[in-house]
């Protein structure tokens, strides 16, 4: 039965270890921050293994562009913000925040929708030499709408 309390040991580490509750805007923000990496870092391969306009034209990096521009969106609005608990007058009211909310879901949407187009009009439908530049646009844009979710509904707003 020693194997038993060690085990029991063990266990008790581990939930110390993964005890989320008190560093979940922690954890979230390192999460949203290693997807927001890992994605543009698939682009900087992908400009760095085919420089050549003819593998992967310079203008798709229009969509994690605007991807990034829905990231800062989404998260500069506070769920307060968007129920009007914070504030109520003036030009810039809830109405306002949940517009730029809207936009900013829009803005990353129509990122990974337009990814997922070039990804299937110019490196699946044709026979392409090389996939991996669509393959990395596309998951580079959902990559940075995870970590805007992720950062977004995430964190815990109550502490501030």
């Amino acid at each position: 039965m020693a194997w038993r309390e060690d085990m029991d040991v063990v266990v008790e580490k581990f939930k110390g270890l993964f005890d989320f509750s008190e560093k979940r805007n922690e954890w979230a923000s390192f999460g949203s921050g290693l997807l927001f990496f890992t994605g543009w870092w698939l682009i900087f391969d992908v400009a760095a293994r085919y420089p050549e306009s003819g593998y992967f034209n310079h203008t798709y990096y229009i969509c994690g562009i605007c991807s990034t521009f829905a990231l800062i969106m989404i998260n500069t609005v506070t769920n307060e913000q968007i129920d009007g608990h914070s504030y109520s007058e003036g030009c810039c009211g809830p109405q306002t925040a949940r517009l730029w909310l809207l936009v900013g879901f829009v803005m990353a949407f129509v990122s990974v929708i337009a990814s997922v187009w070039i990804l299937f009009e110019n490196y699946v439908q044709e026979d392409a030499k090389y996939k991996y530049p669509g393959v990395a646009l596309f998951l580079q844009n959902l990559f940075i709408f995870g970590a805007s979710l992720l950062m977004k509904y995430g964190r815990n707003e109550e502490r501030y």
